[in-house]
Formats: C-alpha cells, structure tokens, sequence
C-alpha cells in the first residue's frame, strides 16, 4: 500500500509557523520599543541620577586635617601628620609586574632587602599584603612614580592620617588626645574640637579608576595639592612656665615619693591659665598604651578636702559679712571637744592654748580654732551663701572636659559639726580648679574671672568668660595684707626676697578608698599670689600623699611654690614690690 500525501495537513503546519513567527516578530518589536523606551528616560528624562552616581564613583576628596594647637607665643603642641600604608593584591600580578620585578624597584626606597621583599610579596595564601605601613610622604611619592611608570595595577597607597604631639608628654593633660579612627578625644582636642575640624572650604575632584585625577575647567590644580585644614587653635599656656612646672613638680614627687600632684599658675585679672601641670603624665602619642586612670585629668575630676587653705575662705567670708575686721582679735583656746571628736592646733602638744590672737597669727601659724571660732560667727546659711558666692559647690567653667562640681552640702543639712569642720577645710570637697577661682577673687579686686586654657577672640570671651563680682575690693585688699603679712613675719618656705606674697599652706587628710573615714596619707598644698601690690599670677600647688620626710604644706608644697614663683617672676619680668616697699621705709 503506497503513501499519499496529505495536502491539508501540510497546509496547517504552514500556517501554524507563520503564526508563531509573526509573534516573534511582535514580541522582537515589542522588547525593542520598551529598550528605546527605556534608554529615552535614561538619556534624556532622568539622566540626573545616573550622573551622580557616576561622579560618585570617580569623586575624591583629600583628608580635611584638624587645625594645629600652639602655645601662646607660637610653639607647636599638637598638629596632624600624613603617612601611607602600602599593600599588594597577588591577583593582579602578572610577568611585567612580577613579585621579583616589584621587589626589584621597591627595595631600595623602602630600605628592605630584596630577598625579604620579594619573600613577602609572594605570598599568595593572603588576598591582600600589608607591604609596609606608616610610609612618609616623600617615600610614597618616590613609588608613585614607579608604580605610574610601569602601570602598576597590583600595587596601592592607603593614605593615613595621624595627630602627632611635637613635645612628648608635655602638658599632655592639657592638649589630650585625639584618635582619628574611633573619633575619640580628650582635653583641648575634646572642647575645641568644632574648631580645630572646622574646614572653611574643602575641595573636592574625580578620579580615575587607577587614581588619577580628572581636570575639567574648574579644577584649581593649585588647590589639589594641599590638604584642606580645620582652624588653628591657640592656647593661653606659656611653654617656658610650663617646662619650669612641669620639672619642679616631677622632682618634688620624686624626692617625697607622693602619688600625683599638680601646679596650676593662672592671671588672675583675665583668668589665662599660664601652666597646668599634672602629674603622673603620659606620652599622647602612645595614649593607647596609657591606663585610663592616668589619661584622666584627676585635678578636674576628683575632689578633695582643701585643708588649712580654705582657712582664707573662711576669714574672708567673715569679713565681707562685717562679722569681723583687719584689727579683730580671735579666742584660740587650743582645742575643741564636739561630741566624741576633738580639734586642736597641729601644735597644741607643744604649745598649748595661744589665747587670744589677731588676723595674722591665725594665719600665720594656721589656727584650727581660730578659724571655727570665726566661722562661728556666721550663720549656717550665711557661710553657705558665701562659699557659693566664691563658686563652691558648681563648676569653675574652665574650657577642659570633665570638671567636677564639687560637694557642697544645703545648710539644712549642716549642723555644729559640719559648720565647725567646714571652718577649717574639711567637712566640703572641692575641685583644684574651684580653689583656684575662688582665691582668684582676692587678687583682682574681688572679682572672679572665669579661668581658661584657649585664647579667645574679644568677640569670643565676651560669650565665653564671666567676670563675677565676689567680694568688695576693700576686703580683697585687708586679706590680701594680712597674707602678706603673715608670710613675711614667718619662715616659711613661700617667703621670696623680691616679692610681697599673699598665701598660705595647707595639709588634710586623704579620704578612705572606700568613703569611709580618712587614710593615712596627707594633701599637702600651697596658693597664693603675687606681687601683692599689684597681682599678675596665682600659683596652686597641691601634691598628693608624699611618703618621705616631714609631710606638710610648708614642707612639700611649699617649696615647689617657692621655685615656680621666683622663676615665674623672672620669665614674665616682674617688677618686685618688696624692694620697693623697703626703700620708702
């Protein structure tokens, strides 16, 4: 039986390939027109977004440094250095950029072996070799222009950026810190930061995949080649008092084998810190290896009983409420029973009760119950309000991070204890700097100038430094010739030959760890001011559990007091006042 073809079914399967080819061709045209349709709004409708998504990959910008930090007189203390990290990716290599030929080049610039080198880039197990870290400038461009040279695409610069401390460890608790990688920063480079990162105008650019730069009409090639700065910062510290200090602090610690201490000499009629030494001190360019207890500015964030220094508070305090005058004369018995505790002189054993005494002896030899005995004639709220006036109880305002408030108690809670203690430096806790200001107050006139560490513009102190009148000027002068006299009647180790100094000595207790009670260690401490006639500076010192030898104010901080003074005197070229005072006598 033969086959016959079947014209009808032939004539289907055509018609049925025509079909389905007119739909491709529907569906071709189709996918065509939404592609057109599509390039139209990403050419023509909305070009914007791709635009900037193509800049953003080729835009660049060069590290904004932080402004640098000076002394008053133009000394660099802190400022930022630019350093490279280089790396090779072993994936990139090839035969004309081979481990030996990289090595070959790079070894005579980086100063490593070529054998060593060549060992080092060869190593394949890792994606990414650290070839050598913390490159300088000049080094890294002398292998930009290898790696430009030879089209170099296995090789990178990572550029760094690293806040370096010219001086080492000087006034370290001052300047602080600044780590750029977790953005953490202490002291100076903490409370003027906004100013130190405030860049006017950054400049920014495109680059090309392998780093070069895009230069359009705009483009200020002038401007690419520096590095946009933050604002610059000066200080009111003065490096040379600083350095003077820093040494007799450290040598004082060293000989009385004390924890830590702390000189701070300021000008009272302004409130410009001229030197803030403290220690035990640290290395801000290693501030990673520093405990933080040792980081800490411990003369802001602790607080202390001041002792018998407070004792000028308490007269002071007196005299302005009119409770007493330059010629009164005070009853000193030698000691006081108060409930189960007792208060005596610190010499009481061997001299008994004085009696009655005036102004000066109660400072010059540091009477406990004179100073209660005065303290006595306020009121609870009276002496409160007058610790308050001279700033107790609440921040100094000094431009430095961490400031404690101190511990002033409401008078509600005071009773005849605390007042009595209160009278003769314990009973409160302050800070170092709270000292500082309040004694400020004596030595101009009564007013208190907010103390600061950053020299302001005229437009800027107006915002920032308050001047705060305390006490009448009249009273800042009776106290301040009762010091004077007090210390020059003595043998006191503050006593200059040049100059008239208005201060006294203190030593308290050291509280427990644990807050309870007292240890068995001492601060000692000295402030005061000079010349007396006329006061330029305020020197505090206050040193913290000495263990060798006498361990007294006279004894330990005295004589740093004494050295910082004389030197101090000559550096900022005062004119002495006691030789004044003799020739007219």
């Amino acid at each position: 039986m033969g086959y016959v073809k079947d014209k009808n079914n032939d004539g289907k399967r055509g018609r049925r390939c025509n079909d389905v080819t007119n739909w491709l061709n529907i569906a071709y045209i189709f996918i065509i027109i939404i592609l057109l349709f599509h390039l139209v709004i990403l050419q023509v409708i909305d070009p914007h977004r791709y635009r900037e998504r193509g800049k953003m990959q080729r835009a660049s910008h060069d590290f904004e440094l932080r402004g640098d930090i000076y002394d008053r007189n133009g000394i660099k203390l802190a400022t930022d250095r630019i350093y490279y990290n280089i790396y090779a990716r072993p994936v990139d290599y090839s035969k004309r950029e081979s481990p030996e030929k990289i090595a070959e080049l790079f070894s005579p610039i980086l100063g490593i072996s070529k054998q060593t080198l060549q060992k080092k880039l060869s190593d394949k197990s890792i994606k990414v070799i650290a070839v050598k870290k913390n490159v300088d400038r000049d080094t890294a461009q002398k292998l930009m222009k290898i790696i430009a040279k030879n089209n170099f695409r296995s090789i990178s610069l990572d550029k760094k950026d690293e806040r370096e401390y010219p001086q080492g460890v000087f006034a370290s608790h001052v300047l602080g810190f600044y780590n750029f990688e977790a953005d953490l920063s202490s002291g100076v480079e903490y409370s003027a930061k906004d100013k130190l990162e405030h860049v006017v105008k950054a400049t920014g650019y495109q680059q090309t995949r392998d780093g070069k730069i895009i230069y359009k009409f705009s483009t200020d090639p002038v401007a690419l080649t520096v590095n946009p700065k933050g604002l610059d910062v000066t200080l009111t510290i003065d490096a040379a008092i600083q350095h003077v200090c820093e040494k007799e602090l450290f040598k004082m610690i060293k000989e009385k084998g004390a924890l830590r201490g702390a000189v701070i000499v300021m000008n009272p009629k302004n409130g410009e810190i001229l030197a803030y030494a403290v220690a035990p001190t640290y290395d801000p360019n290693k501030f990673q290896k520093v405990p933080n207890h040792i980081i800490k500015n411990w003369t802001l964030t602790d607080v202390y009983p001041p002792g018998s220094t407070f004792k000028i508070i308490t007269v002071t305090s007196a005299m302005e409420l009119g409770k007493i005058n330059k010629n009164s004369l005070i009853q000193d018995q030698g000691r006081i029973k108060f409930g189960n505790y007792t208060i005596e002189n610190y010499d009481y054993k061997q001299k008994g009760a004085p009696g009655t005494i005036d102004l000066v002896y109660l400072f010059e030899h540091s009477s406990n119950i004179g100073s209660v005995n005065v303290g006595y004639m306020m009121t609870h709220k009276e002496f409160y309000e007058m610790l308050k006036k001279f700033g107790f109880g609440e921040k100094s305002g000094i431009d430095l991070p961490g400031e404690s408030s101190g511990l002033l108690a409401s008078p509600k809670y005071w009773d005849k204890g605390l007042h009595m203690t209160m009278s003769y430096g314990y009973g409160t806790s302050v800070s170092i700097m709270q000292m500082v200001s309040a004694v400020s107050a004596l030595a101009n006139n009564g007013v208190r100038v907010t103390p600061h560490i950053i020299k302001y513009s005229p437009e800027e102190e107006e915002e920032k430094i308050k001047r705060i009148p305390t006490i009448s000027p009249q009273t800042s002068k009776t106290i301040t010739d009762l010091l004077v006299k007090s210390v020059n009647n003595g043998k006191s180790t503050i006593k200059s030959d040049r100059y008239n100094i208005a201060a006294k000595t203190g030593t308290s207790r050291k509280p427990a760890a644990n807050g309870r009670g007292y240890s068995g260690t001492m601060y000692t401490s000295t402030i005061g001011y000079f010349p007396a006639n006329d006061p330029q500076v305020l020197v505090y010192v206050v040193i913290d559990s000495a263990s060798k030898g006498a361990i007294w104010g006279n004894t330990v901080a005295g004589p740093v007091f004494h050295e910082v003074s004389e030197q101090v005197g000559r550096i900022l070229d005062l004119k002495p006042d006691k030789l004044q005072t003799e020739k007219k006598k």
